[in-house]
């Protein structure tokens, strides 16, 4: 059974996966306040139940969101001695998204958007994961169907296309293809640090 843990965003959700079908899930929109409702969510989820691996969305996102859902997996997964993995925010969006080719674009910091296009059949990432302002994420992605919580706000700075209001949820990643759910379980921030060392 699959732990799959997803606090980088607003939405703070956890499911339990057996053999790609959903067993049980929790999904809630808590904005902030991840690290106070993420550990009992999990604990009420399993109820008793111990899962034999876990999975966690490793961003990008919250810098806080990310940072705790990590923080649980790993010491879940030492706890347990399961195996750990993780997946981008960005692909669990477009594993749920209806139709052919597309695009995911959430919110980042500083009035950014994380954005990347996704094609089907396998779904695969077409270009790299990028953190743009709205003009220029406007320029470089093409999708006529944009996904996300900055879905809204990148049509309406190009012009076109449809938007898709979005957030990463647990269950989902039941839908990611294994390439998609195998990556290194460490921080996916999008950009560079706000802060700069010292000259």
């Amino acid at each position: 059974m699959l732990l799959v843990i997803d606090s980088a965003t607003a939405a703070c959700s956890v499911a339990l996966i057996e053999t790609g079908r959903v067993v049980d899930e929790r999904h809630e929109l808590v904005g902030r306040g991840h690290a106070e409702r993420l550990v009992p969510m999990i604990k009420e989820l399993l109820s008793g139940r111990r899962p034999s691996a876990i999975l966690v969305d490793c961003g990008p996102g919250s810098f806080t969101g990310v940072r705790v859902g990590l923080a649980a997996a790993h010491g879940l997964a030492i706890g347990w001695r399961a195996p750990l993995f993780g997946y981008s925010s960005l692909a669990a969006v477009a594993a749920a998204a209806p139709g052919a080719d597309l695009a995911v674009a959430l919110h980042g910091g500083h009035g950014q958007l994380f954005v990347q296009s996704y094609a089907r059949e396998p779904l695969m990432p077409c270009d790299e994961l990028r953190s743009l302002a709205p003009e220029e994420a406007a320029a470089s992605i093409f999708a006529q169907a944009v996904f996300g919580s900055g879905a809204e706000l990148l049509v309406s700075a190009r012009g076109f296309g449809e938007a898709h209001d979005a957030l990463p949820r647990a269950a989902d990643a039941a839908l990611l293809p294994e390439a998609l759910r195998s990556l290194e379980p460490k921080p996916i921030y999008g950009r560079g640090p706000d802060a700069k060392p010292m000259q």
